[in-house]
């Protein structure tokens, strides 16, 4: 995005966010959380209906994710919002970046999508790939030691005897269809994968686990195995950076 729609972006987005504070004044902390959060969205969305992807601000997430070459999460075609809120949740949490692969099953600023991510957008960054050859064409640019790992109920091997190394990209499928051949495929290979993974539970009744939960599960046993090493390399922001979005991808 040009220079000068982006501090046009991240100027009508101060100005949101000073508006509504004002109006809010007075009405308790919860009202101010509220704003905050619906604020960090308006950027968002600035950012997405341009070239596809919302980055966040420096010391974010996938910024120390990218820099440290650590771990990535990656939805292809989610369809639950909330499920992708709790998940963004997760990933700053982690810090660690959070990948969307469409088609998507609900817009980029849903409410249900805001709500379950609170205010912690401004510390998480979402890139948006159209299709899964656009993602896939993206990860091969990237520099450095990485693989694609696949995590579905056909999965070889489960999850926690799995040995992670930085630089891995964890791929889940939809709430709905799992993942597609071609994901399967990509992970799968000697190319770009390192395989695939499941994570283990009764199957007789139970059709799956919860996307979130699987996510959930998933990054902090790789986490865990890398001794959390992404969380000694988090940076504070500055306050004028809370709720904002730059619109430039700093993924490169």
């Amino acid at each position: 995005m040009d220079l000068c729609l982006r501090l046009r972006a991240l100027a009508h987005c101060r100005a949101t966010l000073g508006g509504i504070q004002a109006a809010a004044h007075g009405r308790g902390r919860c009202q101010r959380r509220r704003t905050a959060s619906s604020s960090a969205f308006c950027s968002l969305a600035v950012a997405s209906s341009g070239n596809g992807a919302a980055a966040g601000p420096v010391g974010s997430g996938v910024e120390v994710a990218r820099s440290k070459r650590m771990l990535h999460v990656v939805l292809v075609s989610p369809m639950i919002p909330g499920n992708t809120g709790s998940i963004a949740r997760t990933c700053a949490a982690a810090a660690v970046g959070l990948h969307l692969v469409g088609p998507l099953g609900y817009n980029i600023d849903d409410t249900k999508l805001k709500r379950a991510g609170l205010d912690y957008w401004p510390y998480v960054v979402v890139k948006v790939h159209d299709t899964w050859d656009e993602f896939r064409d993206y990860f091969m640019q990237q520099d450095g030691e990485k693989r694609l790992l696949a995590f579905t109920k056909r999965g070889t091997r489960i999850h926690s005897d799995f040995a992670y190394k930085p630089g891995d990209w964890l791929v889940f499928g939809s709430e709905t269809k799992g993942l597609p051949d071609s994901a399967l495929e990509d992970c799968s290979g000697e190319a770009l994968g390192g395989g695939t993974i499941r994570i283990p539970m009764v199957e007789t009744y139970v059709r799956c686990l919860n996307l979130s939960v699987s996510v959930g599960v998933a990054l902090y046993e790789a986490a865990r195995q890398l001794n959390y090493e992404q969380l000694q390399y988090q940076a504070d922001l500055p306050e004028e950076a809370q709720g904002l979005f730059p619109a430039e991808d700093i993924y490169g």
